[in-house]
């Protein structure tokens, strides 16, 4: 087994994904659209925002224990979907839930996994863990995936806004990330450089979108999955979709993706139960305002009655503190637990959720508070943090 005592940070993670990942899929995951200029704005605007340290403060009995939308979790953090996981790692869903359910949040698995729901279910004794969906055109399908995830115990239904067409992703383009992908030469050269990657890709069966393949009609393979998946994501999706799948879905929801205050008073509407400030890893519009640019603008339209979370360049606790301070009851993760997954499989997911927690704990104690539920902007030197945008 690894040793990773000397690996400190989220950055030491992403160095030894990269050069395990095979490109086409560590870009897929670490890149943005066009300029990649809101990709980059998601991390660089938490580095604007300053702390104020807080000394001679009782810093015993901390606790980063606080709930989202009802469940308990060991801190404001869960685990975001995000398609093909699964070409990270062999297995990376699985590995990714048994990491996030050991350590006490929560773990999502978007429609585009590699591993299905019912591998989730299996390999996590149908402990309790949040689905994706997004929005398509074949109803009936999305009606069979909302059963399939009451089946495998999942708890709440994550339903994502900001797909209905997909942002141009230059580095995919590029590397012709495709599905299948293209065997080009750079491709397989590549591939070459990477023998841990390919062996475990050889030890597993999982390398189709689980979800999808062999559930619906005609598509059973990786071309006809390819021309299935390229019609689906539906561009006429509205809040009356978002009304339907509430009714068929009947659990707790979760809506992702939104960015301004209107959507964000709409969706408070819905009776959804949370919604996500999210760009969608500024992978869709480039240009639009960073998550942690946009969150206090959102919380103060969303009022009471639903719950603000936020992803979107979250690389330490401390990102997680300030996202907290500004209202944000929960944040996800994406990036970072790829990273983690990348480079060690199971393990780099853990130590990952280790690194951010005791990042978190650390922060908070500096900022003079013991306990996550009690944090406010009073953490945050005024001046430095943002604040809600003048109404349109």
């Amino acid at each position: 087994m690894a040793d990773l005592s000397k690996i400190t940070c989220i950055e030491d993670l992403r160095v030894i994904a990269q050069r395990r990942v095979p490109r086409m899929f560590y870009d897929y995951a670490d890149s943005g659209s066009y300029t990649q200029g809101t990709y980059r704005a998601n991390e660089d605007d938490f580095q604007k925002i300053k702390l104020r340290q807080r000394v001679a403060v009782n810093m015993e009995g901390r606790n980063t224990r606080t709930t989202m939308v009802g469940q308990d979790v060991a801190m404001p953090v869960a685990i975001a979907p995000t398609g093909l996981t699964g070409m990270q790692h062999a297995d990376g869903e699985i590995l990714a839930a048994q990491a996030a359910k050991a350590f006490g949040i929560p773990f999502t698995l978007s429609t585009m996994s590699i591993c299905s729901l019912e591998d989730i279910a299996q390999h996590t004794e149908r402990h309790p863990f949040w689905f994706q969906l997004y929005v398509m055109r074949d109803k009936a399908f999305m009606e069979r995936l909302i059963d399939r995830a009451k089946a495998a115990n999942c708890s709440a239904l994550q339903v994502t806004l900001d797909l209905q067409i997909l942002g141009q992703r230059h580095k995919d383009i590029k590397n012709g990330l495709s599905t299948p992908p293209k065997p080009t030469l750079k491709n397989l050269l590549n591939l070459a450089t990477k023998p841990r990657w390919c062996l475990g890709m050889l030890g597993t069966q999982r390398r189709f979108m689980g979800n999808i393949v062999g559930h619906v009609q005609g598509v059973s393979d990786m071309s006809s999955l390819a021309s299935w998946t390229a019609d689906q994501f539906d561009p006429t999706l509205n809040w009356s979709d978002v009304e339907w799948i509430k009714k068929r879905w009947g659990g707790k929801l979760i809506l992702k993706g939104l960015m301004d205050a209107e959507d964000a008073r709409l969706a408070a509407q819905t009776g959804a139960d949370a919604l996500v400030v999210s760009n969608h890893g500024g992978r869709q519009l480039d240009g639009a305002p960073s998550s942690i640019e946009a969150l206090p603008s959102m919380v103060e339209a969303a009022g009471k009655d639903i719950e603000v979370w936020m992803d979107g360049g979250i690389r330490s606790g401390q990102d997680v503190l300030k996202a907290r301070a500004l209202g944000a009851q929960g944040t996800l993760i994406g990036r970072s637990f790829l990273y983690g997954l990348g480079a060690f499989g199971q393990a780099g997911v853990a130590k990952a959720l280790s690194i951010i927690h005791k990042e978190l704990d650390t922060t908070m104690a500096f900022c003079g508070h013991t306990n996550i539920n009690q944090v406010g902007t009073e953490i945050l030197v005024p001046g430095t943090y943002p604040q809600p945008f003048p109404a349109a």
